[in-house]
């Protein structure tokens, strides 16, 4: 996929997130939605394939993941009340670590972009899952490097120091 100039790619990057927030809509954050954002943005897709490469563009040149800590690149793509609608939007890269303990008190939506092939999160592989309102975990990737994309409603997230 060839690469577009910064500003096009952020643009892109909104539009797509302003879709896939539209066809999230009212659901409840459960496995139905999972399953729905799966079957209308496979991995095979267009839009998750350009959502996938506009994440890789946005870390090398950084208007993603501008921050670290504790071996974690991180950064808020988009604040709730923008395009993404009540969600924030979050990137973060990780290589074989363990995160920090953390709530979602209204759930999360992500997307697994793995950088190398073997990369899990969580244990999954590349696509979409939902963790339900007052779900909790380590986000970990092992196996190689991998992208992470999560949306949290209204940017809602407790890290618990565990």
């Amino acid at each position: 996929m060839e690469l577009e100039s910064q500003s096009r790619a952020r643009e892109k990057f909104e539009r797509i997130m302003t879709a896939v927030v539209s066809e999230i809509g009212e659901r409840p954050l459960d496995a139905a939605l999972e399953t729905h954002l799966r079957r209308t943005f496979p991995v095979d897709g267009r839009e998750f394939a350009s959502l996938v490469a506009l994440i890789g563009q946005g870390v090398a040149e950084g208007w993603l993941c501008q921050r670290t800590a504790a071996g974690i690149r991180f950064g808020r793509a988009l604040k709730p009340g923008g395009p993404a609608g009540y969600f924030s939007v979050d990137v973060v890269e990780m290589h074989d670590i363990k995160g920090p303990h953390h709530v979602h008190p209204e759930g999360e939506i992500g997307l697994i972009a793995p950088i190398d092939a073997e990369a899990r999160f969580d244990g999954m592989s590349s696509g979409w899952y939902v963790y339900s309102p007052g779900s909790d975990h380590w986000p970990t990737v092992t196996g190689g490097k991998a992208h992470i994309l999560y949306l949290l409603p209204h940017g809602a997230i407790e890290f618990t120091g565990r």
